[in-house]
């Protein structure tokens, strides 16, 4: 299951993303209480384009030693992930959206996805809307993450800025994450991968995998059982 480095078979998480179209990673990101980290006041949403561009998997080599990478980014995904993202911040009481990007650089492709993104919040006056620069979110991330509500960007930026958060609350063992597309269609997963160096020593965190079970259980309506889950885990950890 472990995805081969610079050779080898596709991602086989990339691959079903891809094909059951599960265009929104969320991944919640909130301080554990009795985890004590750097922060105790972190409560954001990271919320990724998960179907296109830098991993849109079009690679070739131009000639030898020279190797051409294409970014993709479409109106119908910009759009459709600034809208999730929107209406996730007004179904979950959520204040503020910031979009990502880097188009003062990719002017026309993160161009694009902010355009979306403008378009979209124009529906939704209720919910602040703002651009961050990525780079420039990253550094205010590590200088007060309570700045930051709910976050969407293209699929690289995303990827990059949700395992930052991770670290923020104490790593990606506690970190879960659902994959969501159309017509109800969700897999949820533990962000942490395969941790083959850690196998068979017990040193592996179940935390990031029972939250993950919660985000299944509440997208699944069963909001008493996610609950009990929920609570139960964060009464261990507070034990300490």
């Amino acid at each position: 299951m472990t995805t081969p480095i610079g050779k080898g078979f596709r991602s086989l998480n990339l691959t079903l993303r891809k094909e059951l179209q599960l265009y929104a990673n969320v991944r919640p990101c909130f301080s554990l209480p009795g985890y004590k980290t750097k922060y105790d006041n972190v409560n954001l949403i990271t919320i990724r384009e998960n179907t296109e561009g830098e991993y849109s998997g079009l690679e070739h080599e131009v000639v030898k030693g020279v190797v051409e990478s294409l970014k993709v980014i479409t109106r119908g995904a910009s759009t459709r992930v600034a809208e999730y993202a929107f209406q996730y911040a007004q179904d979950n009481k959520r204040a503020k959206v910031s979009a990502l990007h880097k188009a003062n650089i990719m002017k026309k492709a993160d161009g694009l996805f902010i355009e979306c993104c403008r378009e979209v919040a124009e529906r939704y006056p209720d919910i602040t809307y703002e651009e961050e620069i990525v780079d420039n979110a990253c550094m205010q991330l590590v200088s007060d993450p309570s700045k930051f509500d709910v976050l969407v960007m293209p699929n690289l930026y995303g990827d990059i800025v949700s395992d930052l958060c991770a670290g923020l609350i104490g790593g990606l063992g506690l970190t879960p994450s659902a994959n969501v597309g159309a017509n109800g269609l969700a897999l949820m997963e533990a962000v942490r991968g395969t941790a083959p160096d850690i196998a068979g020593k017990n040193l592996a965190n179940p935390t990031a995998l029972l939250f993950s079970g919660v985000m299944m259980l509440r997208h699944l309506g069963l909001h008493d059982l996610a609950e009990d889950i929920h609570s139960a885990a964060l009464a261990v950890i507070a034990e300490g």
